[in-house]
């Protein structure tokens, strides 16, 4: 049976991979989780300069999912290609790095310094605030969208996914324009954006009073929102929202995800990855599927 995808000329030995900032850069899970039965880790976002993140708290669980406001909290481009790069090869999966920035030259900055290293792909996060455009995100107008992934296209040496926001009006809309700039496959999605109350204190829970809602409750505007844009675009397109067992994955795969990613539950079950890979055989088996292909966007 042939579990193995192809997304922008990469191949991975199974669809399932991590979503960005839920399992570092795979170090904070590497003694629970066996790396190399996934199809490829999706670091935490990488920016140009280490940023400290949002001041706490920035975690919430709420009903069905968890609002988290962390502000993208990293280390920076140059500890991560020192440390995290060779942690990350001594596994048989591919690297899937993750890019943040406030502008277009933060962007690239990160970029033209990955060219040169061992990963596979870089994924845009555009959700960031774009600082010169008063903080309106990157993914939230489609002209700035089609701009930056041009740009991005223009200077990147590997494969380039670029990240959607749901937070926009017309979903397929950002998907053409990402897809116009020259993106070499898309996922979606990020998270919604939340807020939660304490009504005894009377205030916010979260410092930053609002912040991205992610986890089971997502899933079913994830699923509508992967299918629109793959029955919309040419290029392949890697599904995530509330994913917590191989049925949840396997419907993004039938609405027309080419991929997969698990992002909320590696917090509650660290190893959820590895059971939705496992899952997903066991139903091509069951239903006589003999390659997964067969089941990408079947409805």
């Amino acid at each position: 049976m042939n579990t193995k995808v192809t997304i922008a000329g990469v191949e991975l030995k199974n669809p399932v991979m991590t979503a960005s900032g839920t399992f570092g850069s795979g170090m904070e899970y590497g003694e629970m989780v066996d790396l190399n039965k996934l199809g490829a880790v999706v670091t935490k976002g990488v920016s140009a300069v280490p940023w400290p993140g949002n001041p706490t708290p920035r975690i919430a669980e709420v009903y069905g999912g968890m609002l988290n406001a962390i502000g993208l909290q990293n280390p920076g481009i140059d500890v991560f290609i020192e440390r995290d790069i060779p942690y990350l090869k001594q596994f048989d999966t591919k690297i899937i790095v993750n890019v943040c920035g406030k502008t277009v030259e933060e962007y690239l900055a990160v970029v033209e310094k990955l060219n040169d290293q061992p990963i596979d792909m870089m994924e845009i996060n555009v959700s960031c605030p774009n600082v010169k455009e008063g903080a309106l995100a990157f993914g939230q107008d489609a002209k700035v969208l089609e701009s930056v992934t041009k740009e991005i296209k223009a200077h990147a040496k590997k494969p380039v996914i670029m990240k959607l926001s749901p937070n926009v009006t017309n979903i397929k809309e950002m998907a053409l324009a990402a897809e116009a700039g020259g993106a070499d496959a898309l996922s979606l999605i990020n998270t919604l954006i939340g807020m939660k109350i304490d009504i005894h204190r009377r205030q916010f829970v979260l410092a930053n009073k609002t912040g991205g809602f992610s986890g089971p409750a997502v899933k079913p505007v994830a699923v509508r929102m992967v299918y629109d844009v793959a029955h919309t675009v040419k290029i392949p397109v890697i599904g995530m929202g509330g994913i917590a067992t191989a049925e949840d994955a396997i419907e993004f795969m039938l609405a027309g995800a080419t991929g997969v990613s698990v992002g909320t539950m590696n917090f509650v079950e660290p190893t959820t990855t590895v059971k939705v890979a496992k899952g997903i055989e066991e139903y091509l088996q069951k239903y006589g599927y003999e390659d997964i292909k067969d089941i990408i966007g079947i409805v």
